[in-house]
């Protein structure tokens, strides 16, 4: 004989709740277990902090775009990296947009590394490499924060820039907070038709001259937007490339 065993709505409920307790002990047993790991492994390597930790997950969707280049002076196809050697005796150069607020910025320029992409936040803000015209030579490098670094810094370095001189830049995390109308004329006066646009954490590139005698503009910026960003509150990095022509 056959015996049914029923089993009434209480029961059912009681079980089902048995089970949820379960659930969630072993959801608090592996928070825990991973906690304690972290925290070990902390201890085991001193030197290793959360926010090294957030820079190495960076690297897998970051560092991919920065394709390695050993950026030596060694031969026209080799330098800056470009996808194309530049024509005969040309200049070359290379910008990148910094990434996020933890890898910065880069600029090439004839083969010469004159800003290094780097981490922990160096090269924030406006990044400005000039260069002679005449000769190519790099005569100048500054380094501007518009977060909380002071604007009259910056309008000081673009008067002083000679004419006769290309202008790169490239930008960093924020490039725009301390701007001022002052300071967004002379860069205007260099060739941007970008930097009256320029806002809060937008990517931005530029070469361009001051009275220089091959009118070179080369631009490229990219929108800070929440709907469209990579990088949640920041947009995914940009790159340029070009060729000036020398002097005769």
């Amino acid at each position: 004989m056959l015996y049914i065993r029923k089993v009434g709505p209480f029961v059912v409920h009681r079980r089902q709740k048995e089970k949820k307790k379960f659930k969630f002990f072993f959801m608090v047993a592996g928070l825990v277990i991973s906690v304690s790991l972290f925290l070990k492994l902390l201890q085991m390597s001193p030197e290793l902090t959360v926010s090294k930790l957030l820079e190495k997950s960076l690297e897998g969707t970051v560092f991919d775009q920065l394709k390695p280049d050993d950026h030596n002076d060694d031969g026209p196809k080799s330098k800056c990296g470009l996808s194309k050697p530049c024509p005969g005796e040309d200049f070359a150069f290379k910008l990148y947009s910094g990434a996020t607020n933890m890898v910065g910025p880069q600029i090439c320029f004839d083969g010469k590394m004159i800003i290094q992409k780097e981490t922990r936040g160096n090269w924030l803000g406006i990044n400005i490499a000039v260069i002679n015209e005449d000769t190519g030579e790099h005569v100048k490098t500054g380094s501007f924060n518009m977060w909380n670094g002071k604007v009259e810094e910056l309008i000081e370095f673009l008067k002083s820039i000679e004419d006769g001189s290309f202008v790169l830049i490239a930008t960093f995390d924020d490039p725009a907070t301390k701007l001022n109308d002052e300071a967004r004329a002379l860069i205007a006066e260099l060739g941007s038709s970008y930097i009256s646009q320029i806002k809060f954490r937008d990517n931005w590139l530029f070469v361009g001259g001051k009275k220089t005698i091959n009118q070179v503009t080369y631009e490229e910026h990219i929108k800070n937007d929440r709907e469209t960003n990579k990088y949640e509150t920041w947009p995914e990095m940009i790159e340029m490339e070009g060729c000036i022509p020398r002097l005769d």
